[in-house]
């Protein structure tokens, strides 16, 4: 493990420049993510790539719990925070771990964020985040359009055992925005880029910039939208992401990501005080080398999801439904999100067809899967097949009645993840077989 007690640094397999292999020793950081080139793709692949401990063209596994050192010294000094992994001294997984690091710092260059560090689920990025910035009794503002989890997170369970109280607010109002921020006591404005699940898109660089002359951190939850918009390119502080959605892609892990500054991430990793630390949200090194090995597809993958995607809200549009996309010209911020977004991605994945009513929306959804095959009735979303739910009684279900329409979550909207697998012709035929089958089921569908 190491060249001596005093200076133990691993040697580690490297690509130089040249193509030939070279040896390097240490991470100049472990958390450090590569230089923002302008486009996530690009900017992922000029990551550092981690070869495998024989040479194998993909990283190793470091499936251990704990590390062990050649002196007795050496675990005080990495207790005291004077010896990490920046160069290469681990202590324990939960701390932190070579593959689980490794992914971290891809996820940091495609969000063009100093660092990152990866949990076992974006709920528990979410929550580390907030507890690590605000503390006891601090103060939140928030957007009133947000998943239902992280609305109930800050609504009921934050106040109730933290004391973190969060005011929720129009985040297209600045006015609004300005007035809810408490100088001296708000901490975080949250937002999410693209809004689960309406789709509403956020003015992040003016947000940002009204919340940094009030010093308040902005966090922005971008799980909608990975390599199609940059937060942090657009003034964001903190991004977080259910690497679960479309990051992972397969609907077969859960996992999270918190990318930001250095010194947060750090300050999370600390072994007196870091969020992360003691409360343990530990991503599974074997989850984070699978994620690994999928994020250099990802932007191939967001852009077959956002064709679809567009493709199919054009022609419901034309049919006369009632969708909600970004890439329409009718949605509301359609010319910010073409400001914003990262050139040659489109408009995200996701798309909404608001039915009228619930029992509309069942309707739809029953022919889409059970009589058409055009996707599934799932939750979640970025799986290659097409996933479909009632927002109002699903993911949005912990909202109130009251709460769902100010967030604008109305009782028919169904939200889709649209997936890639078969061709789009033949997917959109099987939409087309499933509207004519309701024409059987009265009333007929809401228009425009």
């Amino acid at each position: 493990m190491a060249d001596s007690a005093e200076v133990a640094v691993a040697k580690k397999r490297a690509s130089s420049g040249d193509g030939e292999e070279v040896f390097v020793s240490a991470k100049k950081s472990a958390m450090a993510g590569a230089r923002w080139s302008g486009d996530p793709a690009q900017s992922l692949a000029s990551a550092r790539h981690e070869f495998g401990e024989h040479g194998g063209v993909n990283m190793s596994i470091e499936a251990s719990a704990t590390f062990t050192v050649m002196e007795p010294d050496t675990m005080r000094r990495m207790f005291s925070g004077e010896l990490g992994p920046d160069r290469d001294f681990f202590i324990y997984s939960r701390h932190f771990n070579p593959t689980v690091l490794n992914l971290a710092r891809q996820i940091a260059a495609i969000e063009g964020t100093e660092a990152a560090y990866c949990t076992a689920s974006g709920m528990s990025a979410i929550a580390s985040v907030v507890l690590q910035i605000c503390g006891t009794g601090g103060h939140v503002v928030a957007s009133r359009r947000l998943y239902g989890g992280t609305y109930a997170l800050m609504s009921r369970f934050l106040p109730a055992k933290c004391g973190i109280e969060t005011t929720f607010v129009d985040i297209d109002d600045p006015t609004a925005v300005a007035a809810a921020i408490r100088e001296g006591e708000t901490k975080i404005l949250y937002l999410e880029s693209v809004a689960n699940p309406t789709l509403a898109v956020a003015d992040i660089p003016r947000l940002s910039a009204l919340a940094h002359d009030k010093g308040v951190t902005v966090v922005v939850d971008n799980t909608f939208s990975p390599m199609v918009i940059s937060p942090a390119r657009l003034g964001a502080d903190v991004v977080v992401h259910s690497v679960s959605k479309f990051i992972s892609g397969g609907a077969d892990v859960i996992a999270g990501a918190i990318c930001g500054p250095a010194s947060l991430v750090s300050g999370m990793m600390d072994l007196q005080s870091g969020a992360l630390m003691l409360l343990g949200p530990t991503m599974n090194a074997k989850v984070a080398f699978e994620i690994a090995e999928r994020l250099p597809h990802l932007g191939l993958r967001m852009k077959e999801h956002c064709r679809r995607a567009g493709a199919y809200a054009e022609r419901m549009e034309r049919l006369g439904l009632k969708v909600v996309y970004p890439g329409l010209r009718a949605h509301p911020q359609h010319e910010l999100f073409k400001e914003m977004a990262n050139p040659g991605y489109g408009f995200g994945g996701m798309l909404c067809v608001d039915m009228g009513s619930e029992e509309r929306a069942n309707r739809m959804m029953h022919h889409l899967q059970n009589s058409a095959q055009f996707g599934l009735m799932a939750v979640s979303l970025g799986y290659y097949e097409t996933l479909m739910s009632c927002s109002g009684s699903s993911t949005s279900s912990e909202l109130s009645v009251e709460e769902k329409a100010l967030a604008g979550v109305s009782p028919g909207l169904v939200r889709m993840s649209i997936g890639y697998s078969g061709t789009l012709e033949q997917r959109w035929a099987q939409f087309e077989k499933a509207l004519s089958l309701m024409q059987d089921d009265p009333p007929s569908f809401p228009t425009n």
